[in-house]
């Protein structure tokens, strides 16, 4: 650790030369600044960088490895674990720089790091374009896609990682450098689920799919239905056409106006069928759903960006949340995923859900380190609630889902639906043979692991 007068000349000299902003404890705006979406995070670094440019992040870089500071880096601030903040270190934050320019011609648009889903959805919408994004308009894009990336069109244009066209990073030592498949090849394979553990991400650029049209069927039941939901959504997807996506998921009926007030502040089944094309087809493939007796709906067509909006979390609330992946879910799985349903935390924001894999999931490439894109179905307790009294009760409601689907587990798991739950998950994440390779990408790009808050891979 620097001296005292050290760290004050290299603070002045940061605040003169960062053309963001520069704050330090007591600074207005301070607060403001080091606050992330999981409340229950509450971490003060010793400085925060507003970077504007990529030179900003450069200079915020030296300027921690100066001071032999730990770094974190801001996106989005999703991350459950609250890794896009320190205590005592240099939080570099990314949120102003967020342009996204679109490349129609060449199916392509290159983004900000510090870009939402919210800026590249509605930046690529005008065009009739989109690629698989997270399932909440808030999510940062460089974390979710340097994490392998999972949402509403994965099954058709796979995870958002296999949609990498390219990535700029600055380096642990303040340096930069390109990576792609023509160059830096092995960075660039590290990059497709090895997270930000070799560097910040000032710019990704990613595949667009053509999408004219998007349409949803979103259908409420009473929870008594939910294996009857769940046995028919499995069917509906493992017969239908990759199009189609979406989830099951239990939930507190919010007062919203497609809710009747006999589900509200009441447990509910959902079945939420995206489909990435028009109504017409649509319909076909959720007719089993609608058969079903059911409460209310909504089916039509609806802009991607919008459906992108539907479960953004809500601000200010405590979260905790982890995920199984499952080979099959066989009837003996539904009854044991019904059943847990029955102790969801009512009333709060929690949600019990199923996601489908397959389709272009499967079929994406087999070499990059995401050894969960073999899973045929992904079990997401999503704990959200508001009153510190409720912790122990929703966490351990997140426990007791893991275990229960436990044996139908892969082993795998997507890292970026999970909090800090150790080193092993971390390997379960990436595979362990990856871990290997991963941690020689890192003993390249990062020797020292400046970068260590994530889902941290050890230098070689």
């Amino acid at each position: 650790m620097a001296s005292l007068s050290k760290a004050g000349a290299a603070l002045t000299a940061l605040r003169e030369e960062l053309t963001g902003d520069v704050f330090a404890p007591g600074d207005p705006g301070y607060d403001e600044a080091r606050t992330v979406f999981n409340v229950m995070i509450d971490r003060r670094p010793a400085v925060i960088a507003q970077c504007e440019t990529e030179d900003d992040v450069v200079r915020a870089v030296r300027c921690a490895r100066e001071l032999d500071l730990p770094v974190a880096v801001r996106g989005g601030g999703h991350s459950v674990a609250g890794m896009a903040v320190n205590d005592g270190g240099l939080l570099i934050d990314l949120r102003r720089m967020h342009a996204v320019v679109v490349d129609p011609a060449g199916h392509a648009a290159r983004i900000a790091g510090g870009a939402t889903m919210s800026h590249l959805d509605r930046a690529t919408e005008p065009y009739g374009l989109a690629t698989t994004g997270g399932r909440a308009s808030t999510t940062g894009v460089g974390g979710f896609v340097l994490g392998g990336g999972t949402g509403w069109l994965d099954r058709r244009c796979g995870l958002a990682a296999d949609n990498l066209l390219g990535a700029e990073l600055v380096t642990a030592d303040g340096g930069r450098v390109h990576a792609s498949a023509d160059e830096n090849p092995e960075l660039f394979w590290a990059l497709h689920g090895g997270g930000g553990n070799f560097g910040i991400a000032t710019a990704l650029t990613l595949r667009l799919h053509e999408l004219p049209e998007f349409s949803i069927a979103l259908v409420l039941y009473l929870p008594e239905h939910g294996p009857d939901v769940v046995r028919t959504f499995r069917e509906v997807i493992t017969t239908g056409p990759d199009e189609a996506g979406g989830g099951v998921l239990y939930f507190t009926g919010p007062p919203e106006e497609f809710v009747p007030g006999h589900l509200v502040g009441r447990l509910v089944c959902g079945a939420l069928l995206t489909y990435a094309g028009g109504e017409e087809d649509m319909r076909k493939v959720a007719q089993p759903l609608l058969a079903l007796p059911h409460e209310a709906e909504i089916v039509g067509p609806m802009p991607y960006a919008d459906v992108q909006c539907m479960i953004d979390d809500p601000p200010g609330m405590r979260n905790y949340w982890s995920a199984e992946y499952l080979g099959s879910a066989p009837d003996d799985f539904v009854d044991v995923f019904c059943a847990r349903a029955a102790s969801v935390p009512v009333p709060t924001g929690t949600q019990h859900v199923l996601f489908p894999q397959g389709g272009a999931i499967a079929a994406g490439p087999r070499e990059y380190p995401v050894p969960y894109r073999d899973a045929s179905w992904a079990v997401h307790p999503f704990a959200i609630w508001e009153d510190p009294a409720d912790d122990e009760r929703c966490m351990q409601w997140v426990r007791d889902v893991r275990a229960d689907v436990r044996p139908w587990s892969t082993g795998a798991v997507y890292l970026n639906f999970i909090g800090n739950e150790g080193s092993d998950r971390v390997v379960a994440g990436l595979g362990a043979e990856n871990t290997r390779r991963l941690a020689a990408v890192k003993r390249q790009y990062d020797p020292d692991n400046v970068f260590r808050f994530n889902h941290n891979i050890t230098p070689a």
